[in-house]
């Protein structure tokens, strides 16, 4: 018998669209409450400029919220990206606001700290009503409102892993109802191993969403059964419910899987870069305020430590090295020299402990990754990011990209100065191939989760935990 936790559902928005009228309807209340906190925090009445210059924006923040799909469930879906959502869309808004008033200064008139103190309390205001709201919905999802019923067809491990997760996390508001399979349950124990037993058979699943008695249909059967599943998703149109397919293999290695439509054919990209046309702007934007302000900061320090590389050893002071930057396109990445050697050929040795080819001065350099600091100006040159995986020389990428599956992914971005893996430890000479093998992990998994937020934490760390790495030989 199917659990139907139906008397809870009414009560409260039944779709998502319900609260999206509602925050369309607060994001308005919001535009014009932060306009009237900022004058009033400047001892300023409202006038016709003033309203005028409020319908503006409010209209340029719903095309931007609208634009950016600011409305859309953010159900299962992280805080910080609906927040960077909304605060990009009310940047936008402030921009055109700001346009408005340079360029139609009578129409349009507020003074420039009015719509800084606007632009900041709007911010403020805007973030806040969001994180109350989410708080408040998941707490109605984990007391049963709002919630959808899911089944999962299919006893496989992605399977599994999804009925984990949605049991893990009820602020989704996503009920697991349960499996579905087939195969007798003797056949699944022996394929699958011991594990939940399915309420029935695919007929009967498609026959609950047919009466609409579930509203989330994930199909994680093996992809070898390609017509059973085309077959299911023909029956699922005869329903409401949504369907979503779970690929039972390599479904771990997904790096930003997305539709992309080539003339009339749609196709499922399956290792893609995470930054679309708006993300890489950003990034981009990132590394240079970041590299911009690190470089006036260290401007000092680099011309000593310049000098004192002229005066200790002879050689250059910057060391080019060839890697591999994004795409697997090669790159000159530069380094204060640390070593009495410059290995940039077929055979790059790693530096080792007590490696006789460091210089003294090059060993602290190399402890406290000031040798490389020039790597700033890569990020300048658009070469490197200030966050990303760490670039490795090329002849260690021929070697490992035979060694370890899936190795070259890591090049789907930039190479960073710093990266998750190099916060996290896996930092300097990987003398065993497990130890590359769990750089990659980080690797992979800061490609899939990345968002600016994720890069702030990671500056943050490096620079609490990076200037004295036992491991930087």
């Amino acid at each position: 018998m199917v659990h139907n936790p139906k008397q809870h559902r009414g009560l409260t928005f039944s779709r998502s669209h319900g609260f999206a009228i509602l925050f369309r309807l607060l994001d308005l209340l919001v535009v014009q409450w932060s306009l009237h906190l900022a004058l009033s925090i400047r001892q300023s009445d409202l006038g016709s400029e003033q309203l005028l210059t409020a319908v503006l924006t409010s209209l340029a923040f719903m095309f931007f919220a609208e634009s950016l799909d600011l409305y859309r469930s953010w159900r299962s879906t992280r805080l910080r990206e609906m927040l960077l959502t909304n605060a990009i869309s009310w940047a936008l808004a402030c921009c055109v606001m700001e346009l408005a008033t340079f360029a139609f200064p009578e129409q349009f008139s507020i003074d420039r700290f009015t719509v800084l103190w606007w632009g900041g309390c709007g911010l403020v205001m805007f973030l806040s009503m969001r994180m109350a709201a989410r708080q408040v919905i998941f707490s109605l999802r984990r007391r049963g409102f709002n919630t959808q019923r899911a089944v999962i067809l299919g006893i496989t491990d992605a399977g599994k892993a999804m009925a984990r997760n949605l049991e893990d996390n009820p602020q989704l508001g996503i009920h697991f109802v349960g499996f579905f399979d087939d195969r007798a349950p003797e056949r699944i124990i022996e394929q699958e191993g011991r594990g939940p037993a399915p309420l029935g058979d695919m007929e009967q699943a498609l026959q609950l969403a047919k009466n609409n008695a579930i509203d989330v249909i994930y199909i994680a059967m093996p992809m070898r059964a390609e017509k059973r599943i085309t077959e299911i998703l023909m029956r699922c149109g005869d329903s409401t419910a949504a369907v979503h397919i779970i690929p039972d293999f390599f479904v771990y290695n997904l790096l930003h899987a997305r539709w992309h439509e080539v003339g009339e054919v749609q196709s499922l990209s399956v290792y893609d870069s995470p930054l679309d046309d708006l993300a890489s702007w950003l990034k981009r934007v990132e590394d240079i305020v970041l590299a911009t302000t690190i470089l006036m900061l260290v401007s000092i320090p680099m011309v000593l430590i310049a000098i004192a590389i002229k005066w200790t050893s002879p050689g250059p002071v910057i060391f080019k090295q060839h890697r591999y930057g994004i795409d697997g396109r090669k790159i000159n990445v530069w380094k204060f020299r640390s070593m009495s050697v410059q290995d940039n050929g077929e055979q790059v040795k790693q530096a080792t402990k007590g490696d006789a080819r460091v210089t003294p001065l090059g060993r602290f350099l190399r402890r406290t990754s000031l040798d490389e600091l020039p790597q700033f100006f890569n990020v300048l040159q658009g070469q490197m990011s200030v966050v990303g995986p760490r670039p490795h020389a090329v002849a260690h990428n021929e070697q490992y990209r035979q060694l370890i599956g899936g190795y070259m992914l890591r090049h789907h971005m930039k190479p960073g100065i710093t990266g998750w893996a190099q916060v996290n430890g896996w930092r300097g000479e990987t003398d065993t191939l497990e130890k590359m093998e769990k750089r990659l992990e980080f690797d992979l998994a800061y490609i899939r989760n990345w968002s600016l937020w994720f890069d702030l934490k990671i500056v943050v760390k490096t620079v609490i935990r990076g200037f004295n790495d036992s491991n930087a030989y």
